[in-house]
């Protein structure tokens, strides 16, 4: 891979996790993640030829939701500079002391939330923004006043403050509305901060009161008619005021004094009733502030210090074999419950057979582990010397401890799987992910679902999921999927799925080394599922991105007569088999055309459009460039849509984009 490549790819991979952080879903630990942004911030100052506008190194990050009201920030709201290192730290301190005399430093916990600013008039609460993107937040103003730490109203009544404070959720409150979110099935967070930041966003303010937000105050921004010298002065009149600020801030002045205090937060984080993410040193002195100034996006006065993810010792206490459902074998460590980034972990997965044997790992082991993205515990290494003479070395058994058919290890990889065409376990996995977004999308059938009615009969492989009408009274009877309302609203949704494209229903069949791209290459290619099922190798091998390994894969699917079976059942049910994108694949008006899209468009999702333009022959691209034909603009259209203008890239709305395909 050649530099240009690796820069678009971590672009790529940068882009995606922003999203998700959006989303408020991080799938990645923010450790992890300012690892990929300094690789890229490192490789574009190498290569400045290879520097782009629509780069995320040249965005201030957060976001804005539509249904929310749009305030323009009276301050800047700007990221710092992220260090990693000791050496980085005593850097910026000798950096500092280069420019200014003596200076002192205010070394903070970062508190892992969502920032906020506050406006208050004449002394009285008036707004609350939050942080959003391009200097546009969005106003949380009526679910603030629902944070009872918050001050409606401060004894100094100036003629206009403004305050930035992180809203957060303390993790024992995060537990309390989790478990209460399990109880009534509602929608899953993984991390306060994500929690935090989702309830702040509601647009109930009866939701924020429930759920019990708090807020630390951290700077204070805008003071007119009063002044100050340092920032550790602001903080204590902010306390004076009604304000919770930062909690056991302290004030240094050299490096090694603000260093042992970094080590000192990193070491008692995991015993905080909240969640932090580092530690902020910032510059006291104000007028320093101002002698140091700023680049274009970070000031030259704070640093921000990432921890690595947090690690505890614990025990193996036993090993067990989960099946997915293609087959695969997955070794489960049970553990000696430990309290880990502010919850109990109890398991975590071991891969493979050839990820065990690599960390040397026993039954009875002491292991480090560590939660990848702050949500899956992962096993970083064992600690032999703390091995006690009873340990059981493990292997992936030989037989299926489900079905008790063989088990073979993959010819060319690390993972080992069970032959058995009935094993329950590979059914009932198979069953949910073919109900599952990715694939038909039925609303409602997860996995308890599908356990209750494999368990009781139901059903048996995944075209039995719609003939369950049949049994609608028995369902509602005995309460398997819960009473009248529920079992009609999954029926429904069955009975909805039936007219998805042919290429969910591909996706939905599990067949190995085949994905959602794959199956719209099929598709595309061919006009129903009798097609592909008659398909030769030779005609295979031509699609795009398919190589000797997928050809196989589909050719061997389609030779079994079990397959044959399941396709004629889903067809008397009434499935739809024919191919949606094929029907139109003669129409290319799109061939030769790249499109980006950016924004969030009125009616059609993302995917949606995606599908239309591929549809028509057109490219998808995440980024604009010179060979760019349109960029397909939304609200909120970020820094895409200024390249394009700066390029002369045509720009069209979704009413253009319809207009174009009729």
């Amino acid at each position: 891979m050649n530099v240009r490549e690796q820069i678009e790819k971590l672009r790529t991979q940068v882009r995606y996790h922003d999203e998700k952080y959006d989303e408020n879903q991080p799938e990645i630990t923010d450790y992890e993640y300012d690892q990929l942004y300094k690789e890229l911030v490192t490789l574009e100052e190498q290569y400045p030829e290879f520097m782009s506008e629509d780069s995320p190194t040249q965005k201030v990050w957060g976001t804005v939701k539509r249904e929310l009201r749009k305030v323009r920030h009276d301050v800047p709201v700007i990221s710092l500079q992220d260090v990693f290192e000791k050496e980085e730290i005593y850097n910026f301190v000798n950096k500092v002391s280069l420019q200014v005399s003596n200076p002192k430093f205010v070394v903070e916990m970062k508190i892992d939330g969502l920032t906020v600013m506050l406006r208050y008039h004449n002394g009285k609460l008036t707004e609350g923004i939050t942080r959003g993107r391009d200097q546009v937040g969005e106003s949380v103003y009526e679910n603030l006043l629902e944070i009872k730490s918050i001050p409606k109203e401060i004894p100094t009544k100036l003629p206009y403050l403004e305050v930035r404070g992180e809203v957060y959720m303390s993790n024992e409150t995060f537990e309390k509305v989790i478990q209460k979110q399990k109880d009534v099935n509602g929608k899953k967070y993984k991390t306060p901060r994500n929690l935090a930041a989702g309830t702040l966003r509601q647009l109930d303010s009866g939701v924020v009161r429930d759920r019990n937000l708090d807020i630390f105050v951290f700077n204070l921004e805008i003071s007119e008619g009063k002044d100050f010298t340092s920032h550790s002065e602001t903080l204590k009149w902010l306390e004076n005021q009604g304000f919770k600020t930062i909690p056991d801030y302290k004030v240094c002045t050299t490096a090694e004094e603000i260093w042992k205090y970094v080590s000192d937060i990193g070491e008692k984080r995991s015993s905080l009733s909240f969640g932090i993410d580092g530690a902020v040193i910032k510059v006291d002195d104000l007028s320093d502030r101002r002698v140091l100034g700023m680049t274009s996006k970070v000031p030259r006065w704070a640093v921000a210090f990432k921890y690595p993810p947090e690690q505890k010792e614990t025990v193996i206490k036993d090993i067990k074999v989960q099946v997915g459902r293609t087959g695969r074998l997955t070794p489960l460590a049970l553990l000696e419950p430990v309290i880990l980034a502010g919850t109990e972990v109890s398991k975590a997965t071991l891969h493979n057979q050839d990820f065990i044997d690599s960390k040397d790992i026993q039954i009875g082991d002491t292991v480090v582990i560590q939660k990848a993205g702050d949500i899956i515990p992962e096993v970083v290494r064992s600690i032999p010397e703390k091995r006690p003479s009873n340990a059981v070395k493990f292997t992936i058994p030989q037989i299926c401890p489900i079905c008790n058919s063989p088990t073979v290890r993959d010819e060319n990889g690390a993972d080992t799987r069970c032959v058995g065409n009935e094993c329950i376990a590979q059914l009932s996995r198979g069953i949910t992910y073919f109900a599952s977004k990715d694939a038909m999308d039925i609303e409602g059938f997860g996995p308890s679902s599908v356990e209750s009615l494999m368990s009781e009969g139901y059903i048996k492989n995944i075209a039995d999921i719609y003939y369950l009408k049949e049994h609608r009274d028995e369902l509602i009877e005995k309460g398997i999927v819960g009473r009248e309302k529920s079992v009609d609203n999954l029926l429904n949704a069955i009975d909805k799925s039936k007219e998805n494209d042919l290429d969910q229903l591909i996706t939905g069949f599990g067949i190995k080394n085949v994905g959602k791209q794959t199956a719209r290459a099929l598709t595309s290619s061919f006009a129903d599922i009798d097609e592909i099922s008659n398909a030769t190798y030779d005609q295979l091998i031509m699609l795009p991105d398919f190589g000797d390994t997928v050809a196989n894969s589909v050719l061997g699917f389609f030779s079994l007569n079990s397959t044959h079976e399941l396709i004629e059942k889903l067809k008397n049910a009434g499935v739809n088999t024919q191919s949606k994108v094929s029907e139109v694949s003669k129409d290319d008006r799109f061939t030769g055309k790249t499109f980006v899209i950016t924004g969030t468009l009125p009616n059609l999702k993302r995917d949606e459009a995606t599908r239309l333009i591929q549809m028509h022959g057109g490219k998808v691209s995440g980024s604009v460039s010179k060979k760019t034909s349109f960029v397909l603009a939304g609200e909120e259209a970020g820094s895409k849509l200024t390249k394009a203008e700066e390029l002369g890239v045509k720009i069209i709305d979704e009413e253009e984009f319809n207009n174009m395909l009729k």
